[in-house]
């Protein structure tokens, strides 16, 4: 259901790069890059990250200079890929108005594309010193792109987000619905209860509720409770995973999990409010992201270092900035 969502994402991007504007972007905002400390280039790769981090990341091998290339891909992965767009589409749907949630939504790309220049300053100055590379670059002529060619992007990138759903994304949703599974109570823990206090049992009592009470304590000042700490758990994997364990999370035992069930349900959680939500949307954008990224990261940086401090940097990063948006939204006196 979240397929054409991406396909217009990956059409914009598409049109961009067909009509030759994409190299010329990197031209116009070259100042405003050099005054973070990356160079005009890096413009492109973090672009392409609003469609897919891995494709981000390699595009970094347009830069000339070591230390551009790896600052560029410490901030790709907080540029909002096409995978976390279903999990601000499900919690901006459960828990804000159809007037609000788009701004919501778009808020957090924002976010992401503030902290990404932020963090590439910071990195510039105290991590990878040293000066910012002159920007020189051919300019492609402008082109009508053509109907063809448009299609043709278009598909080869769905048909891959299409093919990481029923490959990835489903062997780490089994693995995942199996956590959640097992091992099972003892019938003397559920007898006598509701059908869904048995089934909340049932969680807590599964490997994944094991270890969502046990990150609880962390996720407790964000104000997520150990459902959402599973869920994110999940999210190492890859990020629309988050939405799929939700569900099972929220439905166990239920045939039906679509989006309006899943919204409803996430809805009448007392622990859950719209504050949570947005939260738990900036942590979704900022922590780790999938194991596929981080592979590409690791070869193309040729050493695991870089790849450890990106998990490392990234949930630290969504953590700090999370209980800000949660705290700072109680003070003022948002639910």
């Amino acid at each position: 259901m979240f397929v054409p969502n991406i396909m217009l994402l990956f059409l914009a991007i598409s049109i961009l790069e067909d009509s030759g504007y994409m190299a010329r972007a990197a031209f116009v905002v070259d100042r405003i890059m050099h005054h973070v400390g990356l160079h005009g280039k890096s413009f492109i790769p973090m672009l392409i990250g609003f469609g897919c981090t891995v494709p981000a990341v390699m595009a970094t091998r347009t830069l000339d200079k070591r230390r551009d290339r790896i600052v560029t891909m410490l901030i790709a992965p907080l540029m909002s890929c096409g995978a976390r767009l279903p999990v601000y589409i499900l919690l901006a749907g459960a828990f804000f108005s159809a007037a609000t949630a788009g701004k919501v939504i778009f808020s957090i790309y924002a976010l992401g594309v503030l902290l990404a220049m932020v963090m590439a300053f910071l990195f510039r100055r105290f991590l990878l010193k040293g000066p910012t590379t002159p920007f020189v670059m051919e300019l492609p002529p402008y082109r009508v792109p053509t109907l063809r060619g448009v299609v043709i992007h278009v598909w080869e990138r769905a048909w891959q987000y299409v093919k990481k759903a029923g490959t990835v994304i489903l062997a780490f949703a089994i693995v995942i619905w199996f956590c959640m599974s097992y091992p099972k109570p003892p019938s003397t823990a559920t007898e006598g209860l509701s059908p869904q206090a048995a089934n909340e049992v049932a969680l807590r009592y599964s490997i994944a509720g094991r270890i969502g009470m046990t990150l609880q304590p962390v996720m407790r000042p964000l104000g997520f409770n150990w459902k959402i700490a599973v869920a994110l758990v999940a999210g190492f994997g890859a990020k629309e995973i988050v939405v799929s364990t939700l569900g099972t999370a929220y439905s166990m035992g239920e045939a039906a999990q679509g989006s309006a069930d899943l919204s409803k349900a996430l809805r009448e959680d007392p622990t859950l409010s719209p504050r949570v939500a947005y939260a738990l949307m900036a942590f979704v954008l900022l922590y780790v992201p999938c194991v596929a990224a981080i592979t590409v990261i690791w070869r193309e940086s040729r050493s695991w270092k870089w790849a450890l401090f990106t998990v490392l940097y990234t949930c630290s990063l969504a953590w700090v900035v999370s209980f800000i948006i949660y705290t700072g939204a109680g003070l003022l006196g948002y639910a």
